[in-house]
């Protein structure tokens, strides 16, 4: 069955199979929950949340002081923990082969991360409230797929778990995915035109993921029903755009997760811009209002503003330049220097500047999330200017959109293998063409004079 008691979704993978979409098996767990009133805190070592006052939304204003964030607390396995996970190895789903699904490679149950890393003698775990109202806590990092009663042992193992009552046990679920590359950028099953798939169909594991291709997937299902262009995110805009195009031209064995180090665009995909980034495309297709969308704006342009004052402007009140300059372990200096020249100096706060500059008098209300872009801007500019050079070639390539029905499989002079996988993806474009694995830059010229030959590039 489901989680949590629920019916299994028996009959959908056979009817997709009927459809003609081929499919493949994925696995995911989850940790055991345990009552708050059972467990000894004071076993662990305490883990308090940050006091920096980030928000998944820009509009978020309120933020939880660290005193009233409910804290989470970090601890081991015993050797005890793992003598009991040796002696009933046999006895796991996830080893025995009752599951044959293939699991996510970040987050493996506790006996896989015994197997694969015999040589630890112990693994770190993190009690985490579930609720803030609630009296669950999550075991992270102490999924298994072992029985009821040998669970119930490996929990009481543990520090300050000794008398922890099990609210609920672990789980593993396997479940069917659509094998990539049988849905396109828009998320659309290329079989079927009205056909969207979002969330571990695609191949995906988490939340998040789950989310953004849920977004996605929204979008442009409605934009299709209202006859609108489709939208797709790039890769040089969002992490969104990343993880479909990673999906789409890459495709994957393992349950997918989004990781930074999948982008190759980091400096430009920062949370500080994600409002730069993306607010634009939300008014365009009506998710951002037009109150917002002024904010926006009048966020950007104050902090433009800002920075033209400090390009233009010497630093006004010398000595407590030079007082800041000391405390900051530089040589001090009562020269004039341009408000912009201090700051691109690490660790340098820009509070501190505005304050000593009186050109600067009508900026120095700039809440914290502007501070922050502005910042980050100025210090990091040319590796910005940098990356954004690059991402704009990325972007030419993007631009050279290929027909969606070109015939891979007999264009003279690409290798088999390259024919293939081209058939396989029919990439919208040559940037998404050179991301195939197996198709290397040799394959991309070629197809480019072959196309321009047939004059349909």
């Amino acid at each position: 069955g489901g989680p949590d008691d629920e019916k299994a979704s028996l009959g959908l993978s056979d009817s997709l199979r009927r459809m003609g979409i081929a499919l493949k098996r994925f696995k995911t767990g989850t940790p055991p929950r345990l009552d708050k009133d059972s467990i000894d805190f004071s076993a662990g070592e305490i883990q308090l949340g940050g006091s920096l006052r980030f928000g998944f939304s820009f509009t978020t204003k309120e933020f939880v002081p660290v005193e009233k964030q409910l804290p989470c607390y970090l601890i081991y396995t015993t050797p005890k923990t793992l003598d009991i996970i040796r002696s009933h190895l046999q006895d796991s789903a996830v080893l025995n082969g009752v599951i044959q699904g293939i699991g996510p490679r970040y987050c493996p149950s506790i006996e896989s991360k015994v197997v694969r890393f015999a040589d630890k003698s112990r693994h770190q775990l993190f009690l985490e409230p579930e609720f803030e109202n609630g009296n669950s806590i999550d075991l992270q990092g102490f999924s298994t797929g072992m029985p009821h009663q040998i669970q119930k042992e490996m929990v009481h193992s543990l520090p300050g778990l000794g008398k922890a009552k099990i609210l609920k046990y672990a789980y593993q679920i396997e479940y069917d995915a659509i094998a990539t590359p049988q849905f396109d950028q828009t998320l659309r099953v290329k079989r079927y035109q009205g056909l969207y798939v979002a969330g571990q169909i695609c191949g995906t594991s988490g939340y998040e993921e789950a989310a953004g291709l849920g977004l996605m997937a929204g979008i442009n299902a409605s934009r299709s029903i209202l006859g609108l262009p489709s939208f797709t995110l790039k890769r040089n805009e969002s992490y969104i755009g990343v993880m479909i195009d990673d999906l789409v031209t890459k495709g994957t064995d393992e349950p997918y997760r989004l990781l930074s180090s999948r982008a190759e665009y980091r400096l430009l995909l920062r949370h500080d811009n994600a409002d730069a980034r993306l607010t634009g495309y939300g008014h365009e297709i009506g998710l951002i209002d037009e109150k917002r969308y002024r904010e926006f704006l009048e966020k950007y342009q104050r902090i433009q503003e800002a920075i033209s004052v400090l390009s233009s402007h010497n630093v006004t009140d010398k000595a407590s330049l030079a007082d800041y300059m000391k405390q900051m372990g530089d040589e001090p200096s009562l020269e004039g220097k341009k408000g912009i020249e201090v700051l691109k100096r690490p660790r340098y706060s820009y509070r501190r500047i505005a304050a000593m500059m009186d050109s600067m008098a009508g900026y120095r209300d700039m809440d914290d999330e502007s501070v922050l872009a502005l910042e980050t801007i100025v210090r990091y500019s040319g590796y910005i200017k940098k990356e954004e050079l690059e991402a704009s070639s990325f972007a030419k390539a993007e631009a050279m959109v290929l027909p969606s029905d070109f015939d891979y499989l007999n264009c003279d002079g690409l290798r088999l293998e390259a024919r293939q996988k081209l058939q396989a993806v029919m990439p919208s474009n040559i940037g998404q063409a050179s991301r195939i694995p197996g198709v290397n830059p040799a394959d991309v010229s070629i197809l480019i004079l072959t196309l321009k030959k047939e004059k349909k590039l």
